[in-house]
């Protein structure tokens, strides 16, 4: 093994992947242009933009979406509800810094999980740690932990996600144990971090969904408060050609 060789292998046993691929490329293509500071300039930032990728990539997995999803791919046409200025805004992360919710509603087929889900790997490439779950089946695991006395731990864990997706609210009247579970998670995240609860059924109606009209109107506050409501409408996007779903100019 020659110097350069174990240089590049120092590299990788000091776990600068980044710089050790920039350095192996600056060998086979020379570049007797650059100054020692551009080197060393060059070397640093592939080292950071491949520690960054890998920082988000975990977050992503982290995150357990759905599927992938990405505001670039969103489809704005007359009457779906959904606002290029404000989804730029949102794609800015404001809100993500002033701990405020987004509420998402609208019938099967209008996007809302995929917008939903867009926002959220947004937020991951911002560094921000994003939690994405089924609202029934995080009350459901969060009732088994409650059981087994690892709630606390559970919450605590949810509390440290700068932003929490709860999905598919709404699809059955939650049960006490439900309310009270969800009612905790706020408490936590009130005025500090953000959620982000999306529905089929109209905001007006979570009263309703959440079954007990004291718990409604406490949890309400605490998701209404300063929060973006965007009700998506239109007809379902798999009804839709791709020629239909028209992109904004």
């Amino acid at each position: 093994m020659n110097n350069l060789e174990q240089t590049s292998e120092i590299l990788r046993k000091l776990r600068l992947y980044g710089m050790a691929r920039a350095y192996t490329t600056l060998l086979e293509t020379p570049n007797d242009s650059l100054s020692a500071h551009d080197l060393i300039r060059h070397l640093v930032d592939t080292e950071w933009s491949d520690r960054r990728g890998r920082a988000v990539d975990r977050l992503i997995r982290s995150a357990k979406f759905r599927y992938t999803a990405s505001l670039s791919e969103l489809y704005y046409f007359n009457g779906r509800g959904l606002d290029l200025d404000l989804v730029q805004q949102l794609a800015s992360g404001v809100y993500l810094q002033k701990g405020q919710n987004i509420l998402i509603s609208g019938a099967t087929g209008t996007g809302k999980s995929y917008f939903a889900t867009a926002l959220g790997h947004e937020a991951c490439r911002s560094g921000r740690k994003v939690l994405y779950s089924n609202t029934a089946r995080l009350t459901t695991r969060l009732k088994q932990s409650k059981a087994e006395g690892r709630i606390i731990k559970e919450l605590e864990r949810i509390e440290q996600a700068d932003l929490v997706i709860l999905d598919d609210f709404g699809l059955q009247v939650l049960d006490a144990q439900s309310r009270s579970i969800l009612m905790d998670i706020m408490e936590d995240r009130h005025d500090r971090k953000s959620t982000m609860v999306v529905g089929q059924v109209p905001v007006s109606s979570w009263h309703e969904v959440i079954g007990d009209a004291t718990m409604a109107d406490a949890l309400m506050d605490r998701w209404v408060h300063g929060a973006y409501s965007i009700e998506l409408g239109g007809e379902s996007l798999r009804k839709k050609s791709p020629g239909d779903r028209t992109q904004p100019q």
